[in-house]
C-alpha cells in the first residue's frame, strides 16, 4: 500500500479539487441571503442504520473551507449508527456550513455504505483466519477514500494501484506468452528497474498453480473463479510456499464457504462498485 505521506496527499486533492467543483466562484445561493457575519450551528443526523464512516475525513473538510469551525464529535468512525443518531455538531460561519456540507456529505454517505458492507462480510467470516480485502474496483478520483472506509469497516486494502505491486493477471500472462515467461520477465524488470515489489499472480485452474509454483519469489496466488473442492486442493498445494487469496463472484452466501477452505484472504470489488449511500443529512439548528 501506499505510504501515509501519499495517502494525506492523496485526501487533500480530493477535497480541494471537490470544493473547486462544488462551489466555483462561490455558493451564491448563500452569499444571496446569509450575512458574511453570520454564524450558525448544525447538527450532522443519521437516518439509517449501519457503520459510521467518514467522521475523520469530515473533519479536513471542515477545516479546509473554515479553520475557524468548530466540531463537536459525538460518533466516530467504524461505530455502529442508527436512526436518529446524531454524529456530530459544526459552529461558526453559517456560509461555511453550507460551502462544506455536499462534500462532507457525499464522501460520507458514501464511505459509511462500504464500511457497513465490508463489516458485514468481516462479519461472515469471523473465526475463520480470513481477511478481507478491497479491489482497484473503485469510483475514478476518490479511491483513497473507498479503501479508507474498507480499512474503517474491518477490511484490508489490496494494492492500492499499478504501481505498488505486481499483479500477472491472465491479460498479462497471455500477453507475455504464459505464466513463467510472464514471471521470468517480471523479475528482470524488477532487478532492471530496481524496484522493490511483491508480485503476485492469478491462476485460472490447478494446474496453473501447480506451473507458478515452480517459481520461487510469488509473494500471493489469487485463485480466480475456483470452486470450493478446488480452493481446498490449491490452498494443500500451495502450503506455506506463498500467501492464497479467493476472488470471483464471491458474496454474502459463499464468503463463508470459501473462508473455511483455508485461504489467507478473499477479495471483492463488491465493497466498493456495489453499495447503496447511508441516508445522512446535515440540519441547521434554529
Amino acid at each position: 500500500m501506499i505510504t501515509q505521506e501519499q495517502f494525506d496527499t492523496e485526501v487533500k486533492m480530493i477535497i480541494a479539487n471537490a470544493i473547486r467543483e462544488d462551489v466555483g466562484d462561490g455558493d451564491h445561493s448563500s452569499l444571496a441571503c446569509i450575512p458574511d457575519n453570520a454564524r450558525g450551528k448544525a447538527k450532522l443526523l443519521v437516518k439509517d442504520k449501519g457503520i459510521i464512516g467518514g467522521v475523520n475525513f469530515a473533519k479536513k473538510v471542515f477545516a479546509y473551507v473554515d479553520k475557524n469551525l468548530r466540531l463537536d464529535v459525538r460518533i466516530e468512525d467504524g461505530t455502529e449508527v442508527s436512526f436518529g443518531d446524531i454524529v456530530m455538531y459544526v459552529e461558526g460561519s453559517s456560509q461555511s456550513i453550507l460551502k462544506a456540507e455536499r462534500t462532507v456529505l457525499n464522501a460520507m454517505q458514501r464511505m459509511s455504505a462500504i464500511a457497513t458492507k465490508t463489516k458485514m462480510f468481516v462479519d461472515l467470516i469471523e473465526g475463520t483466519g480470513t481477511k478481507i480485502l478491497d479491489t482497484r474496483k473503485t469510483t475514478p478520483g476518490i479511491r483513497v477514500l473507498e479503501k479508507w472506509a474498507v480499512k474503517i469497516g474491518g477490511g484490508e486494502n489490496h494494492r492500492f494501484a499499478l504501481y505498488d505491486m505486481i499483479m500477472l493477471k491472465d491479460n498479462h500472462i497471455d500477453f507475455a506468452g504464459g505464466i513463467t515467461k510472464a514471471i521470468e520477465m517480471t523479475k528482470n524488470y524488477l532487478r532492471d528497474t530496481g524496484k522493490d515489489l511483491q508480485i503476485m499472480v492469478e491462476a485460472r485452474n490447478l494446474t496453473e498453480v501447480e506451473e507458478i509454483l515452480q517459481n520461487d519469489g510469488i509473494y500471493r496466488i489469487m485463485l480466480d473463479n475456483f470452486d470450493y473442492e478446488d480452493t481446498r486442493k490449491a490452498v494443500k498445494l500451495i502450503g506455506n510456499k506463498c500467501l492464497t487469496e479467493s476472488s470471483g463472484n464471491i458474496n454474502e452466501e459463499t464468503i463463508r464457504f470459501y473462508a473455511e477452505c483455508g485461504v489467507n484472504y478473499i477479495s471483492s470489488g463488491a465493497l466498493t462498485h456495489s453499495v447503496y449511500n447511508m441516508d445522512l443529512s446535515l440540519k441547521a439548528i434554529k
